[in-house]
């Protein structure tokens, strides 16, 4: 009897395991190597498009004002790279506000003391066109337009493993 539970517990786990891994993969709608999907965001500076990104390189940062990775990530964003690469003529950040209106990130910006080019993605448009779930999230384009480099979540290690790929690129 005591066998049969335990082999019953293990087959569920197990399936749970499967469930949430083939959930994790379905998240991502692109993946490295791929072209970069075209998308519209407006900017600090005005609007930008995918096409007229074309020639540089393009970190895109996808988060949320209240999701905690989000706010331990932003701060290393605006230091490591934002001020070191924001005069370099052959990149661009853009930091995405998932389901945020101009007027919310430009608060949360002055609330929080953040000097980045923040830009609303109030119906998540843009960041349906990477992924289903999941910030933060990270991409890195390439001047030809393919990506990179991908990540979702936040941890120093893998954020300094995309400042390497970055400096690679530029």
């Amino acid at each position: 009897m005591k066998l049969r539970l335990l082999s019953a517990v293990m087959l569920i786990l197990t399936a749970g395991v499967f469930v949430a891994w083939a959930s994790s993969e379905e998240a991502d709608k692109v993946n490295v190597g791929e072209v970069a999907p075209a998308f519209k965001l407006l900017t600090p500076n005005g609007e930008v498009n995918s096409e007229s990104l074309k020639g540089k390189v393009v970190l895109i940062n996808f988060f949320a004002t209240w999701c905690p990775p989000c706010l331990k990530e932003l701060p290393v964003l605006e230091e490591k790279v934002w001020e070191v690469y924001k005069d370099n003529e052959d990149f661009v950040l853009l930091v995405v506000g998932r389901e945020h209106t101009s007027e919310d990130l430009a608060k949360f910006a002055k609330d929080k003391g953040f000097d980045l080019p923040f830009c609303p993605d109030v119906n998540r448009e843009v960041f349906g066109k990477f992924a289903t779930q999941s910030i933060p999230r990270n991409y890195i384009i390439n001047k030809a337009g393919k990506i990179v480099y991908a990540s979702k979540g936040y941890s120093p290690t893998e954020f300094d493993h995309m400042i390497s790929v970055l400096k690679t690129h530029l």
